[in-house]
């Protein structure tokens, strides 16, 4: 769509909320109201817009709390239409500190107290019948989780789509790697509205109608802050993250994972291959399957998993196409959802199974009775190699056959030189870091880049689950990383990477008390891959990529062990890779059919 179509959408669409009044599709016309004002419990205004039936009667609530701007969120704007039609009222807020809403913006850290009080204020309005659920992605799925574990009375379910369970490992870290890109660009964007709330509180041209010369007029009479200083003024969060590394009281106030339990309410989780977030996702529903706090939540759960989520939609994700069915993923559950829910409709969330997934490969969605998937079978891949497994053109393999007596794998690691991340689970600014599947070829010429590929298969083989690497590892360093990433390479030499992971060596045992490594003594890592569904097709090779760097989606380790926050020299290291019968490195699959 070019810019010109842009602006005159954007008009039209403020004419329509300007106007107040717009005809839904279905039997009810649309009333909108703007900055509908709620006071939170120490006296903060949030603003929302409502989007409800012109109807006397009450109907049930859907509301989403955004940090993302309640005007400028598109897609809001024809899902309360389409909701209102249905016999829904829809709230979009702006959260605490964010555009029309007061108080300082700082994520996480107001979300279950006024997410409680935003649904128990929704559920008082005069039009609601008292039960509320909620929706959205990403962030907005935070907001949901955090608002749950509150457990206002009158929230009745919670949608939440792409978001995590951990906001230390599945958001800001993972393995004990700092999420570079992402904290770093999500952290940027948000920053603009912060900048703009502070420009708007000095902008006043009277104070400088009377300074001499002209060509001085301050423009926003505002103290400019000098570059290296503007993330303290605008950002200090992002400076706590780097603070606490370990997985301590900070991170574990606001972890969904610690309050499970707190949960009580039904939820359908969306997923995605190729989400940043897919792991905690995943851990969502687990978790809450086994420690929710009622019955209503543990069997009250739904499971769809699709494929982009953060790195894209529709059928084509990455440079990958995956089919015309892949589209179904753009499909809206929320209403189905609600529903189901408030509305006792015996749909697909009342008679299927609870478990829907997109399954690669093969480009088609399956229905399953439970993730992971019963059928599946957890299978080690032995790594295995004649010492030179550096790059896709050495030694490297991987068998079933567990290893006897083989010399292991070295390569150099540089922090001046790390090897690039190239797709993969990404978000933000796609422009200047493409996300998705995308061609490791290139990666994989590197000489600090292991390479262990099984022959080229004979027929259809099926991974659907979480994946692992088991690997025995020793470093001349106090600290490195060690990284591990599934590629499915076709006919055509195509390496599509699928799903990767990383572990930060002090982390390898504990998250919250680190201990750094003895260089060169040898160590059993654990490397959570997450979780992939690919059928790798006859005629393809199953591949597995280890090294020590995935930059710049992770910082790179400096091989020192010094504080990531303010450290700045580095030294190269040699990691070593085992597979010998006392050293089984192993990747472990779930395989499906064989």
């Amino acid at each position: 769509m070019n810019q010109k179509r842009i602006s005159l959408l954007a008009f039209l669409v403020a004419l329509v909320l300007r106007a107040g009044l717009v005809q839904a599709a279905g039997p009810y016309e649309v009333i909108i109201e703007q900055g509908v004002e709620a006071k939170m419990r120490d006296g903060v205004i949030l603003r929302a817009d409502v989007y409800r039936p012109k109807a006397d009667g009450q109907f049930p609530v859907l509301l989403e709390r955004t940090p993302y701007d309640k005007y400028n969120n598109w897609g809001s704007i024809p899902f309360a239409n389409q909701a209102v039609a249905r016999g829904y009222v829809v709230i979009v807020q702006d959260v605490r500190g964010r555009y029309t809403s007061e108080g300082d913006w700082y994520p996480f850290l107001h979300e279950s107290d006024d997410g409680y009080d935003s649904v128990e204020w929704a559920a008082a309005l005069p039009y609601s019948n008292g039960k509320v659920g909620m929706f959205g992605e990403s962030y907005v799925g935070a907001t949901q989780w955090l608002a749950a574990i509150a457990h206002p009375p009158h929230l009745g379910g919670i949608h939440p789509v792409v978001t995590p369970s951990n906001y230390h490992d599945g958001w800001v870290y993972q393995g004990g790697a700092f999420e570079q890109w992402f904290d770093e660009s999500w952290t940027s964007g948000l920053a603009e509205d912060t900048l703009r709330r502070q420009v708007s509180k000095t902008n006043n041209a009277m104070k400088a109608v009377e300074q001499l010369p002209l060509g001085s007029y301050p423009l926003f009479n505002f103290s400019l802050i000098p570059n290296a200083e503007l993330t303290h003024a605008l950002a200090p969060y992002f400076l706590d993250w780097l603070a606490h590394p370990d997985y301590d009281d900070y991170w574990k106030r606001w972890s969904i994972e610690e309050h499970f339990s707190d949960i009580h309410v039904p939820v359908l989780t969306e997923a995605a291959w190729y989400d940043l977030f897919l792991g905690g996702a995943l851990r969502n529903y687990l978790g809450i399957k086994t420690h929710g706090g009622g019955d209503a939540a543990r069997q009250g759960q739904r499971l769809i998993i699709g494929i982009g989520g953060h790195a894209g939609g529709g059928r084509k994700v990455g440079d990958v196409d995956f089919g015309p069915d892949a589209a179904l993923q753009d499909k809206d559950f929320t209403l189905d959802w609600y529903d189901y829910l408030f509305k006792g409709v015996q749909n697909q969330f009342a008679k299927g199974k609870p478990v829907r997934i997109f399954v690669m490969g093969a480009n088609e969605w399956r229905d399953q009775d439970d993730w992971p998937v019963p059928q599946a079978r957890s299978t080690k891949y032995f790594l295995h190699s004649t010492g030179s497994a550096n790059s896709a053109t050495g030694s490297g393999k991987l068998s079933v056959m567990a290893p006897g007596s083989e010399p292991p794998d070295r390569y150099v690691y540089a922090p001046a030189a790390p090897v690039p991340t190239v797709g993969g689970p990404l978000c933000c600014d796609s422009p200047h870091l493409q996300p998705g599947p995308r061609d490791q070829s290139a990666v994989e010429t590197r000489q600090d880049v292991l390479v262990y590929s099984t022959p080229v298969l004979d027929q259809d083989f099926e991974v659907t689950g979480p994946v692992s690497l088991e690997v025995y590892a020793k470093s001349s360093a106090v600290d490195t990383d060690f990284t591990a990433k599934l590629v499915d390479v076709g006919p055509d030499g195509f390496a599509q990477n699928l799903t990767e992971g990383i572990v930060r060596a002090r982390y390898r045992d504990s998250q919250e008390k680190p201990d750094f490594i003895k260089p060169g003594q040898i160590y059993k890592f654990s490397i959570d891959v997450w979780a992939t569904s690919n059928v790798f097709r006859k005629g393809h090779i199953l591949r597995l990529e280890v090294s020590s760097s995935n930059f710049p989606r992770f910082d790179r380790n400096l091989n020192t062990g010094n504080d990531a926050e303010h450290a700045r020299k580095y030294t190269t290291a040699t990691n070593t890779i085992y597979h010998d019968a006392e050293h089984p490195s192993a990747l472990v699959l779930p395989v499906v059919g064989k």
